[in-house]
């Protein structure tokens, strides 16, 4: 029997999180679940040390450093949840969700516990859907 890579990819997300504390944890499963069941062309892997979601359907060719792939990045912070959107700039946010102006593109989004989570979860939802319609297919 063989493992594919998304199994193992989704395992190592999987311990990951069980290894930060349970309120941390119960809630960045939650976001996991939101992206996860937002698109079936969404996948996870640990990245930068933390759980990354990204794009499994094709796409024109383009430099890895654009980290065109890359959907959002899990980032803990001073007890906060942050979502690292690399691309998020070229999003068109009309929730407000988004924060940030970085000159590299990115976009953040901050979560403070499970409530903040369940508040926000349909701007993700849709944040993440307009990042798919950015795609530049084949």
């Amino acid at each position: 029997m063989t493992i594919s890579k998304t199994a193992t990819n989704s395992n190592k997300v999987s311990a990951h999180i069980k290894r930060l504390e349970a309120p941390i944890a119960a809630a960045t499963q939650y976001i996991r679940q939101i992206i996860l069941s937002t698109d079936k062309e969404i996948a996870e892997q640990i990245k930068w040390n933390s759980p990354c979601f990204y794009y499994t359907g094709p796409m024109k060719p383009f430099d890895p450093k654009e980290y065109k792939r890359d959907i959002v990045v899990v980032n803990l912070h001073k007890g906060n949840i942050l979502l690292v959107f690399p691309t998020g700039a070229k999003v068109n946010d009309t929730s407000g969700l988004l924060e940030g102006n970085f000159t590299d593109g990115r976009r953040l989004v901050r979560f403070k516990d499970m409530d903040d989570v369940k508040a926000k979860q349909d701007s993700l939802k849709t944040i993440i859907t307009e990042w798919l319609k950015l795609v530049e297919t084949n």
